[in-house]
């Protein structure tokens, strides 16, 4: 009976948590979609074209609004020590938890293709919009600065491109060692910087044990609380009698 009782309180803190947390998120989701154009405009390209569908402020709200039916039905059936909520609450947890192994192996299925799918949008955005669209430009522009890289496989990127042409067959500064505002496609060639893509590879190679450890992390918490949730839903009936 004593540890049904722990069970059932660490239940109830956990889903308040999961509650709090998903309240949070609401409120910033809402925040986003009345008052945060701006914070689109740090998506640069992505706003602009093939990602038009993404909205960040509805995004937060539905994951905040899970969040919250999660943490409610959470607490509810462990308080109330109802079967019906202790079981929806596993259900739901169960379908997160089996969607997320599905995109994992799916992410792991097609990882290969992601350098296809980048370049499907990333070139033409250098080769039409670099230069004319502020947006694409300050977004390059920050990017390649940062991360000491050029285009998004090399200079070869900007080769007849609109920026090439405007600016008498010059390259942006990054694109050399130098960082000279006259690099041509000789001196880039010379120079031979890397693409901003192999450059943000090697990135995401470092971090990947970091977001490997969270995605776990998360796995092992989803695990925990179906395993709570259907400890409580098994001896529901003990309790009563």
């Amino acid at each position: 009976m004593g540890c049904f009782t722990f069970v059932k309180l660490m239940m109830v803190l956990f889903n308040s948590l999961i509650f709090l947390g998903g309240l949070t998120l609401l409120a910033m989701g809402i925040w986003v979609s009345v008052d945060g154009g701006s914070f689109l405009k740090l998506l640069g390209p992505f706003s602009g074209q093939g990602m038009q569908f993404v909205n960040v402020g509805f995004f937060c709200i539905a994951i905040g609004g899970v969040l919250m039916l999660l943490g409610l039905l959470g607490c509810c059936g462990a308080h109330k020590e109802s079967k019906c909520l202790l079981l929806t609450f596993f259900s739901i947890i169960l379908i997160i938890f089996i969607a997320e192994v599905a995109a994992g192996v799916v992410a792991l299925a097609y990882s290969s293709f992601a350098e296809g799918i980048l370049r499907a949008w990333a070139t033409p955005a250098l080769k039409s919009d670099y230069g004319s669209d502020p947006t694409v430009t300050q977004m390059w522009n920050s990017t390649m600065t940062e991360l000491e890289c050029c285009g998004f496989t090399n200079y070869t990127d900007f080769l007849d491109s609109k920026f090439e042409k405007e600016n008498g067959g010059r390259l942006p500064p990054s694109c050399c060692t130098s960082n000279s505002t006259s690099c041509s496609s000789q001196e880039a060639e010379r120079s031979a910087v890397k693409g901003c893509f192999e450059n943000i590879l090697e990135i995401l190679k470092e971090h990947a044990n970091i977001v490997g450890g969270i995605a776990a992390g998360i796995g092992i918490l989803e695990l925990a609380a179906m395993i709570v949730s259907m400890y409580l839903y098994c001896h529901l009936d003990n309790r009563i009698s």
